[in-house]
């Protein structure tokens, strides 16, 4: 089998090769760690290749797996990490100057997890400074690019997360969301990409932007991917005293079940604005759930509309006290594009922030309401696909206007880190450009395994996405 071939499997299937030892973990790591030095100059997904690394944990994976000790389905995949994830003795830069010279001495629990898995870990990803935006348009480590348009953003903060699954440079990686930032650019590239209830994931060791806000989770090439790589690095953790306690479900319990019969609400406040072929791509989707033997009926969030200025009120609060330290005695060396994001948490008045928090449980009930005798509820993850972007980093349309992220896409994604629910995004096909549109599943809290069955479902019909042509 050739090196090329290898990246053609997603993590569920090659994870059977390797354990059959059709396929070595070495010549695997090989092929990716190869496809990086392809792509990297165009893509710039990476900051760190950490190219020993991986050729020293895929020579140990190759020794237990001949042995037959077989860790699960991680052991020997090649798996990169957004660069906010403490890796002991690997810097961690956040993609700022700030951290530009952290080594951490211990690592993440995500990574812990992963690597315990047997996982490869090939490189620490690109993203917007310190996640502060979305956009990934990073001053300090490269604009990283959309593997279907290099003239597009990624989307953001974890632009090199999704873009490294998507150029192939990755078998799955992680990312973080506070407002969005898994499904963006899970959307603007074309995979999928998951922020779990807040909580079923411990953040011990992630550099954070806004606790409260703050979820770290899987980018991944399909559906069944993501339900293992969530298996993989959940449950509570002692070191993380927000982790919660609930059990974890095996999540590719349901997947393969169907939709006959489930219920599903289509977000009405979330489809008022949207338009041309995003509109038409995202009732395309309602569509096809509703061949699949489901019933979509339309349901109202009422505070839905406030959410996204709630994220934001509370993200700047939280994000301005981490960072209070460096804000006052290193300001300059923040970009021009985050320091301001950042300062405005110095402005917000307690009152502002205490309100935001209590306005939270209003917009989680009605959400729960809404999901009243249904299994998950839809929406488009956001209006437009991946704008182009101008020499200063601004998302613009082809005639220069600037875009507007807040409104065309931030306030689909920021509802769901103000509830902790559950949401994942995932491909539905590509627009006249060549550029993929994206529909977001949004489940109770702790109910992953009903977004992921909704989820594979709707992605076993629609069949495979064309791939970018690198």
């Amino acid at each position: 089998m050739s090196n090329p071939e290898l990246l053609n499997f997603d993590v569920t299937t090659v994870s059977e090769k390797l354990r059959s030892k059709q396929i070595s973990p070495v010549e695997l790591t090989e092929a990716y760690l190869n496809r990086i030095r392809e792509t990297e100059d165009r893509i710039k997904a990476y900051i760190t290749i950490t190219e020993e690394h991986a050729k020293t944990a895929a020579k140990a994976a190759e020794r237990e797996i001949l042995a037959g000790r077989w860790r699960g389905p991680f052991h020997g995949i090649p798996v990169a990490l957004k660069d906010l994830c403490y890796t002991q003795g690997i810097r961690t830069t956040g993609g700022s100057k700030i951290f530009a010279d952290l080594i951490p001495d211990f690592d993440s629990t995500v990574w812990a997890k992963l690597a315990n898995a047997g996982a490869v870990l090939v490189g620490k990803l690109n993203l917007h400074e310190l996640a502060a935006g979305a956009t990934n348009a990073n001053p300090h480590y490269g604009f990283c690019r959309n593997p279907y348009n290099l003239a597009r953003i990624p989307g953001g903060s974890s632009g090199g997360s999704a873009a490294a699954i998507v150029a192939r440079s990755a078998a799955a990686t992680i990312g973080t969301d506070t407002g969005g930032s898994i499904r963006i650019p899970a959307a603007f590239c074309g995979c999928v990409g998951l922020k779990q209830t807040w909580s079923r994931v411990s953040r011990y060791g992630v550099i954070p932007l806004a606790d409260s806000l703050d979820h770290v989770g899987p980018i991944t090439r399909t559906v069944r991917d993501c339900a293992l790589m969530l298996q993989v690095i959940a449950g509570h953790d002692p070191n993380d005293p927000t982790s919660s306690r609930e059990p974890v479900p095996n999540f590719s319990s349901a997947i393969g079940r169907g939709l006959k019969g489930a219920r599903i609400g289509l977000i009405k406040e979330l489809v008022n604005n949207i338009r041309g072929e995003a509109s038409s791509a995202f009732y395309a989707a309602s569509a096809k759930l509703v061949e699949l033997g489901a019933s979509v009926e339309e349901v109202s969030i009422p505070s839905i509309e406030q959410a996204a200025a709630l994220t934001t009120t509370i993200m700047v609060a939280e994000a301005a006290e981490f960072h209070e330290k460096w804000l006052r005695t290193r300001q300059h060396d923040y970009s021009d594009d985050v320091r301001p994001t950042l300062e405005a948490g110095f402005l917000t008045p307690a009152m502002y922030y205490v309100r935001a928090q209590k306005a939270r449980a209003l917009v989680l009930a009605d959400s729960l309401t809404a999901l009243e005798g249904r299994i998950a509820l839809i929406a488009p993850t956001s209006a437009i696909a991946a704008p182009a972007i101008d020499a200063r980093g601004r998302p613009v349309t082809s005639s220069g206007e600037t875009v507007n992220l807040a409104t065309e896409v931030l306030r689909f994604t920021a509802p769901f880190n103000i509830t902790g629910q559950p949401a994942l995004a995932l491909p539905t096909g590509l627009s006249s450009e060549g550029l993929p549109f994206s529909l977001q599943i949004v489940g109770r809290p702790f109910d992953e395994v009903s977004v992921l069955r909704v989820a594979a479902a709707y992605e076993e019909a629609r069949g495979p996405l064309p791939q970018p042509r690198l």
